[in-house]
């Protein structure tokens, strides 16, 4: 039996069900997932071709028989005093039509009161330690806003497998780490940032910046980049030529960090200008800064404004000797 829920639509209609309901979404599943064949991908919506790719990658991973939901929830939760919950793209007729056309079978898109009925949760998940670095420090009870209802969305998917993208390390890494502490018998999948041309990192935040702020933003990926040139350099290997998801061996932690500096100290003199949140060498285990010692995989990560908006990104290495 197929997975899908419908009929075929018609030309130029979405081909996948809107659920807006847990009742709703859980007879679906019950009546239609297939064990060992179910993924989920969950987004705050603004979906782009990021998201289309964790959607294809969990196509390809359940087959034509399984069943992927996309989740579009703008979680209230995680977001701070002063960040943009209010201002927060919601585009969701579009949004259909990209997870339809990436593969999904469901999107499911509760309203705050669906996923919290009695109001904000009195019991959350906590990030710990672990997410009170970099991002956490920066935005307080993001993580745990974030971990809460990734749980909450896990118990409601009830998944095999749920991929989450690259470009949010920190997020990816905590996800990681909770499945692995509560026991969720689910796999926790990282799919490769997906960037533009030009190397910007694609964003559904993206789309409030103005020409010269996009300009401007472009320094987050040159810096990454020229961290990981240098730190080739240093190790004797001579320019990169590899795909960016492939984990690539660097040495002199040091040397990645002052190259990708000086690019940012750069872009701080532009106008507009770019405002540095932070810039980190983490081991992806836990987020700790690392040694000018350490071996191993780390993720050099950079956060900054630009106007008024606020971007992440980062990239993969391999710090030392060969694996």
């Amino acid at each position: 039996m197929s997975p899908k829920l419908w009929t075929k639509a018609l030309p130029g209609e979405p081909d996948v069900e809107l659920f807006r309901h847990r009742s709703d979404l859980d007879a679906a599943l019950a009546h239609f997932a297939v064990p060992g064949r179910t993924a989920v991908v969950m987004t705050m919506g603004a979906l782009h071709d990021g998201h289309a790719s964790l959607i294809r990658a969990a196509r390809a991973r359940v087959g034509a028989k399984g069943l992927v939901t996309v989740t579009v929830f703008v979680n209230p939760l995680q977001f701070g005093a002063g960040e943009d919950l209010d201002r927060y793209p919601r585009t969701l007729d579009a949004d259909l039509k990209v997870a339809a056309e990436a593969g999904a079978d469901i999107v499911f898109a509760p309203a705050a009161e669906e996923m919290y009925p009695g109001g904000e949760p009195h019991i959350r998940i906590t990030a710990g330690a672990m997410g009170e670095r970099y991002e956490g420090a920066s935005r307080p009870g993001h993580f745990d806003g974030m971990l809460t209802v990734v749980a909450k969305l896990l118990h409601l998917t009830r998944p095999d497998a749920a991929f989450f993208g690259e470009k949010d390390a920190q997020q990816l890494a905590l996800v990681r780490r909770m499945a692995r502490d509560l026991d969720f018998p689910v796999e926790i999948v990282g799919v490769p940032t997906v960037r533009e041309g030009d190397g910007l990192a694609l964003s559904s935040r993206n789309r409030y910046l103005s020409a010269q702020e996009r300009d401007t933003a472009l320094a987050l990926s040159r810096a990454l980049f020229a961290g990981r040139e240098a730190g080739l350099l240093a190790a004797g290997e001579g320019p990169a030529g590899a795909e960016e998801h492939e984990l690539i061996r660097v040495a002199s932690p040091a040397a990645v960090r002052s190259a990708a500096r000086v690019v940012l100290d750069e872009a701080a003199r532009l106008e507009p200008p770019l405002v540095l949140d932070y810039l980190g060498l983490a081991d992806p285990a836990d987020f700790t800064e690392v040694s000018d010692g350490y071996t191993g995989e780390a993720v050099l990560a950079v956060a900054a404004k630009v106007g008024a908006t606020r971007l992440i990104d980062n990239i993969r290495l391999w710090i030392g000797a060969a694996r």
